[in-house]
């Protein structure tokens, strides 16, 4: 079984609307990082020396190949990252090795097994 890394930079408000979205299309769990911040394209804006941005929260979920394109764009309707402007973004990596999840593979093997 192959793994991927799907990393989220999600505003916190949509932190578990882009989690249940993930657990629904597979997902078997999520580190969270909170209180992230970050810039785009356009610096944030400031009123009288405060920056006005909001929190972020890094999520990081560890998921089978097989399943991981359909997650990422769960998590990008989930988060409306391609339809409101600085909602955030999420990347996948390839993974060469994991310990630690041999609690999971089973729940795995029955997801995937027709995708194999």
């Amino acid at each position: 079984m192959h793994f991927k890394l799907l990393i989220a930079l999600v505003e916190d408000n949509k932190t578990d609307a882009v989690i249940n979205a993930a657990r629904n299309a597979g997902a078997t769990g999520t580190t969270i990082i909170s209180n992230a911040s970050g810039e785009g394209i356009e610096k944030s804006k400031t009123f009288f020396g405060l920056t006005l941005e909001t929190q972020r929260d890094v999520l990081l979920m560890l998921v089978e190949e097989h399943l991981s394109r359909e997650i990422l764009e769960k998590i990008s309707d989930a988060g409306e990252f391609d339809t409101q402007k600085g909602a955030g973004i999420a990347f996948q990596l390839d993974v060469e090795d994991v310990v630690g999840i041999t609690h999971q593979i089973e729940t795995l093997t029955e997801k995937v097994e027709d995708k194999l």
